[in-house]
C-alpha cells in the first residue's frame, strides 16, 4: 500500500532549503535556516546529496565550489570532511540529513529531495533511510529519478513518496535522452514507483499530466514560488507552495 502525504504538508507552506535569506549567517540548507523555519513554523524542503562515505548530506549541489571555499565533488569528500566545511559567508557548517532531523525533532513536517545520481541509485537512498530510522515527524522523500522512488519504496515502505516534476525541457536537461524526457514530462512512473504526491514546476502547472492527476486527487505541491502574485497563481492548482525570499499569505 503506498502511505498518503501526511495533511501537515498541505496546510502550511513549505521553505524551499529551508528558511534561509541569502547570507552567510542563515544559508540555504543549513541548521540555521531549519531552526528559522521551525520558529516560524513553516514546512521545510532540503535536498540531500551524498558524501565519499555514503552519508546522506544536506546540500543542493554535485560540487562544492557555489556553497563552500572548496572546489571539487561531494563526494570526494567523507562526512567528517564535509563537517568541517563552513558555508561561505558564516560558521555554518554542511549538515548530515541526521543533525536537521535532531534540529526539526518532529516539530514540523520535512520534505526532503533525494538529488538524482550519475551512477543510479542506491547508495544515497540508503543514506537517507538509515538517517530517517526512528525519525517520528511528519517527513515525506521525493526524487526527480523514478528509479530513486522505487528504490525508497523498498528501503522504507512506510514513508511517504513522490516525484519531483516539471516539462523536462532540453535546455534544462541536456543530458537526458528526449524519449526519457517525455517519459518524465507525462508523469508515467507515478503509479509504478508508489509515489502519492508530486511537486511540480511553477511555470507548468497547466500541464495534462498534473491535470489527470489532480482529477484522481493526488496531491500537488509546487516549487520555487518567490512573490506573493506567483502564489496566487500557484494556488489556482497547487494544493501547497515551495517558497523563498517573500512572506507567503498562508
Amino acid at each position: 500500500m503506498t502511505p498518503p502525504l501526511p495533511p501537515a504538508f498541505l496546510t502550511r507552506p513549505l521553505t524551499h532549503r529551508a528558511l534561509h535569506d541569502g547570507t552567510g549567517a542563515c544559508p540555504e540548507n543549513s541548521l540555521a535556516a531549519i531552526r528559522a523555519s521551525v520558529a516560524a513554523g513553516y514546512g521545510i524542503e532540503v535536498d540531500v546529496q551524498p558524501s565519499g562515505d555514503g552519508v546522506a548530506m544536506v546540500f543542493h549541489d554535485a560540487g562544492l565550489e557555489r556553497l563552500t571555499a572548496r572546489a571539487g565533488r561531494i563526494t570526494d569528500l567523507s562526512a567528517a570532511e564535509l563537517g568541517d566545511l563552513t558555508l561561505l559567508g558564516g560558521a555554518e557548517p554542511v549538515p548530515t540529513l541526521a543533525d536537521c532531523l535532531a534540529e526539526i525533532g518532529g516539530k514540523v513536517p520535512l520534505l526532503i529531495e533525494v538529488k538524482r545520481q550519475p551512477g543510479g541509485p542506491g547508495a544515497l537512498e540508503r543514506g537517507v533511510a538509515q538517517a530517517l530510522e526512528g525519525y517520528e515527524g511528519p517527513v515525506a522523500v521525493m526524487s526527480y529519478d523514478p528509479r530513486s522512488v522505487a528504490v525508497m519504496r523498498d528501503l522504507m515502505p512506510e514513508t511517504p513518496r513522490g516525484l519531483t516534476t516539471d516539462a523536462f525541457a532540453t535546455e534544462d536537461y541536456p543530458d537526458i535522452p528526449e524519449v526519457l524526457r517525455e517519459r518524465l514530462r507525462a508523469i508515467t512512473d507515478f503509479d509504478a514507483v508508489g509515489a502519492s504526491f508530486i511537486s511540480h514546476d511553477r511555470n507548468d502547472l497547466k500541464s495534462p499530466a498534473v491535470a489527470a492527476l489532480k482529477a484522481r486527487k493526488v496531491p500537488v505541491l509546487c516549487w520555487t514560488v518567490r512573490s506573493a502574485e506567483q502564489e496566487r497563481v500557484a494556488r489556482e492548482v497547487a494544493d501547497n507552495i515551495t517558497f523563498e525570499g517573500y512572506t507567503p499569505a498562508a
